[in-house]
């Protein structure tokens, strides 16, 4: 197939329009910055140029990873998010309608789930997320328009018959936090493994996999995260002493985090339930907590991404 693949320049993008290329798809990369993946610069929201682009190059599917993300917020006003999360999204969807494409992935985002209270987790025990949770209450511009756009799928799967597999991946980004620094980046990253994070290359695996089964699921939505070692049963525990928990699940993994110089998580808040992924979609991320541990017992470098200096290819500071 030739796909459009969109944020083809980003983080996801990198990785994505490579292991497309393996599989022996053709790739438009579409991205407002050039990189080695980008064909044509330009923006989403940008109509004619989408259905040029369509036009044009004979594209058969659409993967839908290019947006304005969390970060963003302070760098560019709610008109923005809503003009590219939402009108980008829905100028690809009615070009793929038109063009009687059969499959349409988009990249979503678990942070859409988290209301104010579940940021703030005030609770006596964890809050566990599946696709099922809610009432979704989104706490910013960000988190409003990814699940407007989510909203857009299902209406074209709906009304046009266009099979759309909506993707919620909680972190992968390669940066520093942009709101928490209590930890160094990498033992914060580690952590999250447990409960709130996957690796850039899972992600794009998964991005594949929906892409191949998006014919026979028709319309869903997955959360997309590192399989968490712990059931509903331990969200009281998690939340008063989430060491203990950890440490009953993984014996060694206290002394490998001294040895690290490395901390524990004290309390967890929250937990992202990818087990709908694995029976729907067939698809298991590969790297987990396990294999951080067994990293640090072996000496191997870790097995996820940290890049302090990483910046957005958008911005002025990343452009290649």
């Amino acid at each position: 197939m030739h796909i459009l693949l969109t944020g083809s320049s980003g983080w996801l993008g990198r990785f994505l329009a490579p292991l497309l290329r393996a599989e022996g798809h053709a790739v438009t990369g579409l991205d407002i910055a050039p990189g080695a993946d980008t064909d044509v610069i330009g923006s989403v929201a940008d109509r004619a140029l989408v259905d040029r682009v369509f036009a044009e190059r004979g594209i058969d599917a659409v993967i839908h990873g290019g947006a304005l993300h969390k970060p963003d917020i302070a760098r560019y006003p709610a008109q923005a998010f809503v003009d590219v999360n939402v009108a980008g999204t829905l100028n690809l969807l009615e070009a793929a309608a038109r063009a009687g494409h059969d499959r349409f992935v988009f990249t979503s985002t678990t942070s859409l789930m988290i209301s104010q209270t579940i940021r703030d987790e005030a609770g006596e025990a964890a809050t566990w997320l599946d696709e099922d949770s809610g009432p979704i209450e989104p706490r910013n511009i960000y988190g409003v328009t990814k699940l407007a756009a989510e909203q857009l799928c299902r209406l074209a799967w709906l009304n046009d018959g266009l099979n759309c597999v909506v993707l919620r991946t909680s972190r992968f980004f390669p940066e520093e936090d942009d709101t928490h620094r209590g930890l160094s980046g990498e033992n914060m990253k580690a952590n999250e493994l447990l409960h709130r994070r996957l690796t850039a290359e899972d992600a794009a695996r998964a991005h594949l996999c929906a892409l191949e089964k998006a014919p026979e699921i028709g319309f869903d939505v997955f959360i997309v995260s590192a399989p968490t070692p712990f059931a509903r049963a331990d969200c009281a525990a998690l939340k008063a002493d989430a060491r203990a928990v950890i440490a009953r699940h993984f014996p060694d993994a206290p002394e490998l985090y001294r040895a690290r110089g490395w901390e524990l998580p004290a309390s967890i808040g929250r937990i992202y339930d990818a087990a709908r992924a694995e029976r729907r979609l067939g698809f298991r991320c590969e790297t987990g907590f396990e294999e951080v541990l067994d990293a640090l017992r072996t000496g191997r470098p870790l097995p996820f991404a940290h890049d302090p200096a990483y910046v957005s290819p958008k911005e002025p500071t990343g452009a290649a």
